[in-house]
């Protein structure tokens, strides 16, 4: 919020807010899209921006995916800041979606079966658990080739899945604000100069 509240809330709200908001989710939505339009920058660079962090969303690195958007958006000359908004379409609601749909898009593509064992990725996790408390490159190695199995479908469904949905919203994105940006009328000299 850009206005501070006279009574702080609370935070068990502050957490309700955070999972389910009180004025809606589309009101959740205008707000982020005003923010963008607000950005001093074309619309071709903050759909850019929006793009990178979409397409972070579907990569199975987790924990990394602002900091890959943020990559994403320097290298492709997008918006550094709209990349990190676009990396709010991933929340507890979508993740679960776009990890099943990322893992057996990129099975069907391996050539596996999408009903993978998936007990690599529990002893995985675990390993991976540990080996980050002890801090030994070689146990981080193990945890990695123990997720392999999961997260090597996962990375080319990401790729596929997650290009294809980037660049819808790449062009919903600039179409948006380049219709918003048009829509704004410039003021006239004769009524700028009479405000001087």
């Amino acid at each position: 919020m850009l206005f501070k509240r006279k009574e702080p809330l609370s935070i068990g709200r502050r957490v309700r807010n955070a999972l389910w908001p009180t004025r809606s989710f589309d009101r959740s939505m205008r707000y982020m899209f005003y923010r963008l339009a607000r950005i001093k920058s074309t619309p071709h660079s903050i759909a850019l921006g929006c793009a990178a962090g979409v397409f972070a969303i579907f990569t199975p690195f987790f924990g990394f995916q602002m900091l890959l958007a943020a990559v994403l958006a320097v290298v492709l000359r997008g918006n550094v800041f709209a990349s990190q908004v676009g990396t709010f379409a991933g929340n507890p609601i979508t993740y679960p979606l776009i990890w099943v749909s990322t893992f057996t898009l990129g099975s069907i593509f391996l050539g596996n079966p999408a009903n993978a064992d998936l007990s690599h990725f529990q002893s995985g996790a675990q390993a991976l658990g540990e080996s980050l408390t002890s801090g030994s490159p070689d146990s981080i190695a193990t945890a990695v080739q123990g997720l392999w199995p999961v997260l090597k479908p996962m990375a080319l469904g990401a790729l596929v899945l997650g290009g294809a949905i980037s660049a819808v919203i790449y062009v919903f994105i600039r179409r948006l604000l380049e219709l918003q940006k048009s829509a704004q009328r410039p003021v006239p000299a004769k009524t700028a100069a009479s405000l001087r």
